[in-house]
């Protein structure tokens, strides 16, 4: 397992080990092997009997298999709401159901973990700060996509505006039409 991958499974079992709700919806599905692929990233795991994450094997086919979409970091960044959307998982159905549940509402506590290291009243004033740029700099990279959109709509040729393609299929719709009344005298004459 690549450093990364341990990386990953260490964050998201230090996750697992604050919810015991989550790890109680794992552990009937224990032995079960999870494959994780999107991008460069190719993760294995386990379910182990305690409800936690471990490295599990490459070879064989898994259980349920999750694929991300290529867009998948960008979508946690921006609008998370609509990151499961984009996810598709296969395999066992009661396996798969229980990890989108448990990965849907699995949440990081930071203030907490902040709170071990630094006390209740910084790690408090910290999270409220980090939640204040994590909304800037989302809103940011909104207002920056729809700024590139925009352009790329509205000063440059690259993409047509959404107007002048159903004004295009009407004048099309309309040619169409004509031609076909055309036809029609043309066929009694």
């Amino acid at each position: 397992m690549l450093g990364v991958d341990k990386l990953l499974v260490s964050a998201l079992n230090h996750l697992l080990q604050a919810e015991s709700w989550a790890r109680e919806r794992l552990r009937p599905h224990a032995g079960a092997q999870v494959s994780i692929a999107g991008g460069p990233l190719q993760l294995n795991l386990r379910i182990d009997a305690q409800g936690l994450l471990a490295a599990g094997s490459s070879s064989g086919i898994p259980d349920v298999s999750v694929t991300l979409a290529a867009d998948t970091p960008a979508r946690f960044l921006i609008d998370r709401n609509s990151l499961f959307s984009s996810v598709k998982i296969a395999g066992a159905v009661d396996i798969a159901e229980s990890l989108a549940f448990v990965f849907r509402h699995l949440r990081w506590d930071a203030e907490a973990d902040l709170a071990n290291l630094v006390g209740d009243i910084p790690a408090r004033r910290l999270a409220l700060f980090a939640a204040r740029v994590g909304s800037q700099a989302q809103e940011s990279a909104r207002r920056l996509i729809d700024n590139m959109a925009e352009y790329a709509i509205e000063d440059s040729t690259l993409l047509a505006a959404k107007r002048d393609v159903v004004s295009f299929g009407k004048a099309v719709d309309q040619l169409r039409e004509d031609l076909a009344h055309l036809e029609k005298r043309i066929a009694r004459l």
